[in-house]
């Protein structure tokens, strides 16, 4: 078989949702969770359901909400008492102004919730269960962002922790580990490997060219950990300022009625459903033509690797048509003879290559998928006091020894989310996020003076596979 004949494309789907459950409401809160399950998670189950050869991460703290006490309960009192109420008085404030192709399209709309609602419910309300077999890769317990973590004991903390969870809830896993917001420096590598991980993806477009072929071939590091490139040229089709979600015909997210629905195409029109999915398909079939060229173009030796990796809220919530175009793409693979593998299989079939070849490549600072592919986004001016915030609470757990409790523990996992200095970077529900993380960290102070016996209940279903132990283990 020729190198050509082993070019494949991976699509990787990092699954994570911020610890909002038991945490408000709307505008900011919990409702964010019941939009991703009814948008992103049910009809992207069906799709898995069916076969398609996508890689699925599901993040330790968006696991930890499914699996909560009442949430399908509070999901369906969302669905029926919020979404029906509230896109049946917007359809009839449209409709009395007299537009009447938005009240209709808020009409069809209305239907999505209602159909996920329906399959929550065949499903006994256990969508975490029915995503399972589908389940691949984790990542860190709470989606701290590694290099940011001021010891190796809390490294071995967020690592085990999640690894600990994902084998509690699936079983079986076979060493894939989604670093959040794709933040890795070579200094973790030996923390990786010793728990157990065997790859994660790495963001190289700050070391290498954008299209470079560097970006399409696996890397194995001394401490047995292979580095995935993600291929940003690839990702850019769909994640980019003028990607495929920027066309006018797709729906606009950022135009709102009085309740936050968006009838609204991005062109400034009524929106237009079947419209609206004939362009996504027909943006899957150029999508998986220019990744066919791409890889063509690389001749990369053995086989070129295009891993396009997206936030799987992406498909559906950010960009609504996002859920087709994934579905025309799985087909458009199988018409134009472009292999779709799962990551782990296409590792299992490919020689990375080794550190030694790639040495200087592999001296590289801390990168990440964030804007100019480092770390500022969670580190820089605008956050920097919640940065040293989360070390000095690092810190401060660490000094407490044995007398640390649980609650501590768990409320310095809470405060080390990347959800919280990225939406203040990003300028995104900026006071919830400053809220969240001074709620955590003064409920971190109080647990500290309160000794080993701290009340946990704060943190409710965040992290229960974390535990004192892990933290002071040598």
């Amino acid at each position: 078989m020729s190198g050509r004949d082993r070019d494949a494309l991976a699509i990787v789907l990092h699954t994570h949702m911020p610890y909002v459950e038991g945490f408000g409401t709307w505008p900011f809160g919990e409702e964010w969770l019941w939009e991703a399950i009814a948008c992103c998670y049910v009809p992207l189950l069906e799709l898995l359901d069916e076969g398609a050869a996508v890689t699925l991460s599901l993040t330790p703290v968006l696991c930890d909400q499914l699996e909560a006490d009442g949430v399908a309960g509070r999901f369906s009192a969302f669905v029926r008492d919020v979404r029906r109420s509230s896109h049946a008085e917007d359809a009839e404030g449209l409709r009395a102004g007299g537009h009447e192709l938005l009240a209709a399209e808020l009409d069809r709309a209305a239907g999505d919730y209602v159909r996920a609602l329906e399959k929550v419910e065949e499903l006994g309300g256990d969508l975490l269960g029915a995503l399972a077999p589908h389940a691949r890769w984790t990542s860190s317990a709470t989606h701290a962002v590694l290099p940011l973590l001021a010891s190796e004991a809390c490294l071995r903390l967020q690592l085990r922790s999640g690894i600990e969870s994902h084998r509690r809830r699936f079983g079986d896993w076979d060493g894939g580990f989604w670093l959040p917001e794709c933040a890795y420096e070579p200094s973790l590598a030996h923390g990786l490997a010793d728990a157990g991980v065997r790859a994660v993806c790495v963001e190289l477009t700050g070391r290498e060219p954008l299209g470079a072929a560097a970006h399409l071939a696996p890397l194995l590091d001394e401490s047995g950990v292979t580095l995935v490139p993600i291929d940003r040229a690839t990702m850019s089709l769909v994640w980019s300022d003028d990607g495929y979600p920027a066309a006018g015909a797709y729906r606009d997210y950022h135009h709102h009625t009085v309740h936050h629905h968006t009838p609204w195409a991005n062109s400034g029109e009524a929106y237009d459903h079947a419209a609206a999915l004939a362009l996504a398909r027909e943006h899957a079939a150029d999508f998986v033509s220019r990744t066919r060229e791409r890889l063509a173009r690389a001749a990369v030796r053995g086989g070129g690797l295009a891993v396009c990796a997206l936030d799987t809220e992406l498909l559906g919530h950010w960009w609504y048509e996002g859920g087709e175009w994934l579905r025309a793409v799985v087909r458009e693979c199988a018409e134009q003879g472009l292999p779709l593998v799962r990551l782990d299989d296409a590792l299992a079939q490919i020689e990375p290559l080794p550190a030694s070849q790639r040495a200087r490549a592999l001296a590289w600072p801390a990168t990440s998928w964030g804007r100019g592919c480092d770390l500022p986004t969670w580190s820089g001016p605008a956050v920097a006091d919640m940065a040293f915030t989360a070390r000095a609470a690092e810190l401060a757990v660490l000094a407490a020894g044995q007398e640390v409790s649980e609650a501590a523990v768990r409320e310095l996992m809470a405060l080390q989310a990347s959800d919280w200095p990225f939406m203040v970077s990003r300028e995104i529900s900026v006071p919830y996020a400053r809220e969240r993380f001074a709620g955590h960290s003064h409920a971190l102070q109080e647990a500290l003076r309160a000794g080993p016996h701290a009340d946990a209940s704060g943190v409710r279903n965040l992290a229960v596979d974390a535990h004192t132990a892990a933290l002071l283990a040598a």
